[in-house]
């Protein structure tokens, strides 16, 4: 993989109209310093777009990316006969008053990430949630000793010896008394209107099941970060989506079978009475089993195929710190792929009546699924350090038949979890 200069992350904030009010480092990133920066753009405090731009020496870098997010905020403005309809997409008014939350952190072993996730999660604007951290089949006590003295009375710790992150996150959701579940992972920083963002739309839609949120990079310092955001990391774009099975997205001919483009596990919330309804988290899904991943997939089926509506808001923000070498995206790579698969596995192992939806999407689904690997394309095409096929980060298509290879696997993965000892049927 070719060396290339670290990106600088940071936040640049405008004022109604379109004036630099400041430029930060994003949380836990360095100060900004001449050469690329990627900014995410805030205006009147609510994420907007982000931007990649260059500063030299001297020059102000406010001055450089707002002239950038200008352009880029003018590129992606809805027509003014839909700013109605956009207004009732991003979700209830910031008035609405968030129903009880508790926040579920599953971890292994990171005791370090662990604790500047949860020092941000004690910042959160919510006014009544609960922190709990799943430790999940640890092998030192090194978990519990950093709940239990640095955070004690503040976050509550709970262990889960079966390994597997679905594991995890459903004996959070059996320890945790609040209306909305949250979770989130132990590489992330959130911000401090994450869960109000995320918890509120259930109050205002009795029908919502699921909500989940964007994610931005923390840092971008090595190649194989760089690369990864450049083909769309785990953002989904800043234009609010609703998902609704009694009314299909007509964008989405596999839905909800493309539960990837709903958003991920390490931003998203439930009706904790939707969710258990459901039967929770499938334990043979998820990373730490053979599976690999797609828990937090199975979920989002799970509960629209129950008839509950999903809602993407790009308010709800966490700032994730992504792998940094080369085999760790290798790995995340085979584990896409795996997790997508095994997902499905599980969606007709414990849903047989959803096999006939699926096969009557796949003749139009097909051309969607071949898309699926050939590059990571970033939500909103905008935005991004570099774009797929071009001489700036291209994907390698190395990694593209790893995604593949763990696509075949998935269904082995995911049928050996659920035959290993101790497995519940």
């Amino acid at each position: 993989m070719n060396q290339q200069p670290a990106i600088s992350v940071a936040e640049l904030e405008l004022d109604a109209s379109g004036a630099a009010v400041g430029l930060r480092a994003a949380p836990g990133a360095p100060e900004p310093v001449p050469g690329e920066v990627y900014a995410l753009v805030r205006v009147d405090g609510r994420p907007a777009a982000t931007v990649l731009g260059r500063y030299e020496e001297g020059e102000d870098p406010a001055r450089v990316l707002a002239a950038l997010a200008a352009a880029r905020l003018a590129e992606s403005a809805a027509p003014r006969a839909d700013a109605e309809r956009l207004a009732a997409a991003r979700g209830p008014a910031e008035d609405v008053v968030p129903p009880r939350a508790s926040v579920v952190v599953a971890t292994r072993e990171r005791p370090a990430s662990l604790a500047r996730a949860l020092d941000s999660l004690l910042a959160q604007d919510h006014p009544d949630h609960e922190l709990i951290v799943v430790d999940n089949a640890p092998a030192t006590s090194a978990t519990h000793d950093l709940v239990t003295t640095e955070y004690a009375g503040r976050v509550r710790y709970v262990r889960e010896d079966r390994p597997g992150l679905a594991a995890a996150h459903n004996a959070g959701v059996a320890a945790a008394g609040g209306e909305v579940l949250a979770f989130t992972d132990d590489d992330v920083i959130a911000d401090p209107r994450w869960l109000g963002a995320l918890a509120a739309p259930f109050a205002a839609d009795p029908g919502l099941g699921c909500v989940t949120g964007l994610i931005l990079p923390a840092r971008l310092t090595t190649p194989a970060q760089i690369l990864l955001e450049s083909h769309g990391g785990f953002a989904k774009g800043f234009a609010p989506r609703l998902y609704d099975p009694a009314r299909p997205p007509a964008d989405e001919p596999l839905f909800p079978f493309t539960a990837g483009s709903f958003g991920s596990g390490a931003n998203m919330a439930f009706r904790a009475s939707a969710l258990r309804r459901a039967g929770g988290f499938d334990p043979a899904t998820g990373t730490g089993t053979p599976a690999k991943g797609g828990d937090d997939l199975y979920a989002f089926v799970a509960v629209l195929a129950a008839g509950h509506r999903l809602r993407y808001t790009p308010d709800a923000l966490v700032w994730h710190h992504h792998r940094e070498t080369w085999q760790d995206l290798r790995n995340q790579a085979y584990g896409y792929g795996a997790g997508l698969t095994a997902y499905l596995t599980a969606t007709l192992v414990r849903r047989p009546a959803l096999l006939p939806a699926l096969l009557a999407r796949v003749p139009r689904g097909l051309a969607h699924a071949r898309t699926m690997t050939a590059g990571r394309g970033a939500a909103d095409g905008d935005g991004v350090p570099g774009e797929h096929g071009t001489r700036h980060h291209p994907w390698p298509t190395s990694l593209s038949r790893l995604e593949r290879r763990g696509m075949l696997y998935g269904p082995v993965g995911y049928l050996k979890a659920r035959l290993s000892p101790g497995a519940p049927r």
